[in-house]
């Protein structure tokens, strides 16, 4: 027998209960038993489903900034990746400087010239990175390889390309311009940067 968790009344069935919910006790309906009656809420409070609806509007909102952020300390400072050894993700790479490829099977960008265990390049295979930390952002995985990429511009050997009109600087991963500096590498992703000068 259903009881009245306001008053503790017994009924006979289900029916006559929530009878007694609505006509006794309507103003003093929990926010379940509200939604088990479909009473509406005429006082002004807020729905159980405005409430998780705002909750998860400022999860949403949290995910976003700690996106941006992760690259940045929020004050343009790079930091640096975290948890190495968590992760072990691949991916490809195409770098071309005034139409010259950048072989990065060169011993001076493989792991065992670096030492870098977050980003770096293996068994003379230029063409595939690893990463093996989390929150790698592409800034400073190609500032372990000597190229200072920023939003928009390029520096290589103390040259800055992309800051003049005659200039071209291209960073993209899948196809997509990124920002350097809050993009984190993911497994898979293919990395082309195309700098020249006219």
């Amino acid at each position: 027998m259903p009881e009245c968790r306001y008053c503790g009344e017994t009924f006979d069935d289900e029916d006559a209960h929530e009878a007694h919910l609505e006509g006794t006790h309507a103003d003093e309906l929990g926010p379940i038993d509200r939604r088990r009656l479909s009473v509406d809420d005429d006082d002004g409070g807020i729905s159980l489903r405005l409430a998780a609806l705002g909750v998860v509007i400022l999860l949403a909102g949290v995910v976003v900034v700690y996106a941006t952020l992760m690259g940045s300390d929020g004050a343009g400072r790079v930091i640096e990746p975290r948890d190495t050894g968590a992760v072990h993700y691949h991916g490809t790479i195409n770098v071309t400087i005034d139409n010259q490829s950048v072989g990065f099977s060169q011993q001076r960008f493989q792991y065992e010239s670096t030492g870098v265990d977050a980003f770096h390049f293996e068994d003379g295979d230029g063409s595939q990175w690893h990463v093996h930390a989390r929150s790698v952002t592409l800034q400073w995985a190609m500032a372990t390889v000597g190229l200072e990429v920023n939003e928009g511009t390029v520096t290589v050997d103390g040259t800055t390309y992309g800051d003049d009109p005659g200039e071209t600087s291209i960073v993209e991963v899948d196809g997509a311009e990124v920002e350097p500096s809050t993009y984190i590498l993911q497994e898979g992703d293919h990395i082309r940067i195309v700098v020249a000068s006219d």
